[in-house]
C-alpha cells in the first residue's frame, strides 16, 4: 500500500504499532470484540518469529534431531547409517518455514479477519495519534479512539569498541537463520539460545563450527547441568566449544574466488580465519524511532508496564505495550499471552467496564513471573519454566530440589538405546507447590507444558501425586520427582 501524501486525520478505535505474533494477536481480539483496528509495520507482516527467529529456525533444527533419533535406536540406525543431511533440502524446507520471506498468506488473514494494515515506520506523535511514513515519502495521520498498543519487538545487539566488527559484516539472527548456503567455517559467539541453536544446525549442515564463550558455561540463566549436557552434546557433534575468550578485534579481507573471510583476534593472541562470524550477544528493544519522546518516555529503552501491559509514566491509560518491548520475557508465546491479555484490557476499557487485574484475573499477564516456559531445540533439548534452584535460594524461598536421571526412566529407553539426560524438581516448602522444572534429553521439550501447568497452577504436591503418568512414557518421571519430595 502506498501513502498518500496527506496528514489528514484517519480515525481508529484501536492502532497497533508492530505486526509480528504479539501485535497480531492484540489486533485480533480488539478486532473480534467489534472494535475498528489498524495496524502499523514497516517490515513483513508476522514479525521476526515468522522470517527470522522462532519458525525458519527450528526448521533447520527439526532435521538435526530426527537425524539423531534414528541413529540413537537399534534398527532405524543401521538404516540411516552413517547418512548425513541432505543441506539443499534442509535449506529449501527451511525456505518454505518461511514463507520465502513474503507475507502474502500473513496480509490475507488481516484482511480477512477485518484488520486494516499501513505499511510504514509508525511513530507516536501525542495522545493516542500515530504518523506513518512510508518508503515513498508519504505519511498519514492515525488516531485512537481508546488505545495505541506498541509491539514492535527486539533487535540483535552488537558489543561496541571491539575494533573491525562492523566492517567484518557480523551476522545476528536474521543472517544465521535465513542463509542460502552453508558456510565452511563459521564462529560464533554467545553461549545463549541463539548461539547453540545455531552451533546444532549450522554444524549438522556441514560447517566446521567454533563456539566462543566468555563465561564458564552456556545458558546461564538455566540449572547449570542444562549447559554442561548442551556442551556435551555439542562437542560430541564436532562443536568446538571454548570457554572463557575474548574476541578482541575482528578482520575482512578477500578470499580465493572473489569472496571474503574474517579473521578473529582473541584475547590470547591466536587468530582465527572463518567465512562468517555470527554474533549472539544479546537482544535491546526496538523503541528507538517509535516516538516515545513525544509521550514524555525514553526513547530506546524497554517499556515498564503493569500487568495488564498498560505504559507506566503516560496518562490516561490509552498506551500499551506487548511483547519483548517490555521485557517481561522475550519469549514469543509470552508475547501472545500478553497479547491476549492486552486485547482484553483495551475491549474491557473501550466498553466502560473495570479492569480484573488481580492475580490470575482477566486483564493481568501474572503468567509472567509465574512460570514462563522455554525450550532450547539443541541435541539434547532443554525445557525448563519457573525458577532454578539457584533463583528460588536468592528469593528467599525455603525449597528442595530433587533431581532424577531421566535415562533411568523406562519410557526414555523408546527414545534412545543409550538415553542420556536429567530432570530437577525445585519444591517451595512452605506453600508445597512446584516453583520451578527442568529438564534436558532427546524429547523433553514435550514434557514442557505439562510442568507448567503444574507451576504456574501451583498445582499441591499432594494434588500432583494423584496424576498418574502412562507406561511407559518419559512423563513417568514425574512420579520420580515426587517420590523424591515425599521422601
Amino acid at each position: 500500500m502506498t501513502s498518500p501524501q496527506s496528514t489528514a486525520p484517519e480515525e481508529y478505535d484501536v492502532i497497533v504499532v508492530g505486526a509480528g505474533p504479539t501485535g497480531e494477536n492484540v489486533a485480533d481480539r480488539t478486532a473480534a470484540a467489534g472494535l475498528r483496528t489498524v495496524i502499523v509495520e514497516s517490515e513483513l507482516v508476522g514479525g521476526e518469529c515468522s522470517y527470522w527467529a522462532c519458525m525458519p529456525s527450528k526448521a533447520l533444527l527439526r532435521p538435526v534431531a530426527a537425524l539423531a533419533d534414528a541413529r540413537a535406536v537399534a534398527g532405524s540406525r543401521e538404516a540411516v547409517g552413517g547418512g548425513t543431511l541432505d543441506p539443499a533440502a534442509v535449506l529449501a524446507r527451511r525456505d518454505s518455514f518461511a514463507s520465502h520471506w513474503q507475507d502474502d498468506g500473513q496480509v490475507r488473514w488481516l484482511r480477512d479477519t477485518g484488520i486494516d494494515l499501513v505499511r510504514g515506520h509508525g511513530r507516536l506523535a501525542g495522545e493516542r495519534q500515530v504518523t506513518v511514513e512510508a518508503e515513498d515519502g508519504g505519511e498519514r495521520l492515525l488516531v485512537a479512539r481508546h488505545a495505541v498498543a506498541i509491539c514492535t519487538g527486539s533487535r540483535p545487539v552488537l558489543p561496541q569498541g571491539v575494533p573491525g566488527l562492523a566492517d567484518a559484516r557480523p551476522w545476528t539472527n536474521r543472517e544465521a537463520t535465513g542463509s542460502p548456503a552453508v558456510p565452511g567455517r563459521l564462529a560464533v559467539v554467545g553461549g545463549g539460545v541463539v548461539g547453540v541453536e545455531m552451533a546444532t544446525a549450522w554444524r549438522a549442515l556441514g560447517s566446521e563450527v567454533v563456539l566462543l564463550v566468555r563465561g564458564g558455561g552456556l545458558l546461564p540463566r538455566m540449572e547449570p547441568f542444562a549447559g554442561e549436557l548442551v556442551a556435551d552434546g555439542l562437542r560430541a557433534a564436532g562443536v568446538d566449544v571454548r570457554f572463557g575468550t575474548e574476541v578482541a578485534s575482528l578482520e575482512r579481507q578477500p578470499a580465493q574466488g572473489g569472496s571474503f573471510e574474517v579473521t578473529l583476534v582473541l584475547g590470547d593472541g591466536e587468530r582465527l580465519t572463518v567465512d562468517e562470524v555470527l554474533y549472539a550477544t544479546g537482544r535491546a528493544p526496538r523503541t528507538a524511532d517509535v516516538g516515545l519522546e513525544q509521550v514524555g518516555l525514553h526513547p530506546g529503552g524497554w517499556l515498564d508496564v503493569d500487568d495488564s501491559c498498560t505504559v507506566l509514566g503516560v496518562d490516561g491509560g490509552w498506551l500499551y505495550a506487548a511483547g519483548d518491548v517490555n521485557h517481561r520475557a522475550l519469549l514469543t508465546h509470552q508475547g501472545k499471552y500478553q497479547a491476549r491479555i492486552t486485547g482484553a484490557a483495551i475491549v474491557a476499557r473501550a466498553q466502560g467496564r473495570p479492569l480484573d487485574t488481580t492475580r490470575w484475573g482477566a486483564h493481568a499477564a501474572s503468567a509472567d513471573s509465574a512460570g514462563a516456559p522455554q525450550v532450547v531445540f539443541t541435541h539434547p533439548e532443554v525445557a525448563a519454566v519457573g525458577l532454578t534452584l539457584d533463583a528460588a535460594e536468592r528469593a528467599g524461598l525455603r525449597v528442595k530440589a530433587i533431581d532424577q536421571d531421566l535415562g533411568a526412566v523406562a519410557g526414555a529407553s523408546l527414545y534412545g538405546d543409550d538415553y542420556t539426560g536429567r530432570a530437577r524438581a525445585v519444591f517451595d516448602l512452605d506453600r508445597e507447590v512446584l516453583v520451578g522444572v527442568t529438564f534436558v534429553g532427546p524429547g523433553v521439550s514435550e514434557l514442557v507444558h505439562s510442568a507448567t501447568v503444574a507451576v504456574v497452577g501451583e498445582v499441591p504436591i499432594d494434588r500432583l501425586w494423584h496424576a498418574v503418568p502412562a507406561y511407559p512414557t518419559i512423563s513417568e518421571v514425574w512420579l520420580r520427582l515426587l517420590e523424591g519430595c515425599r521422601g
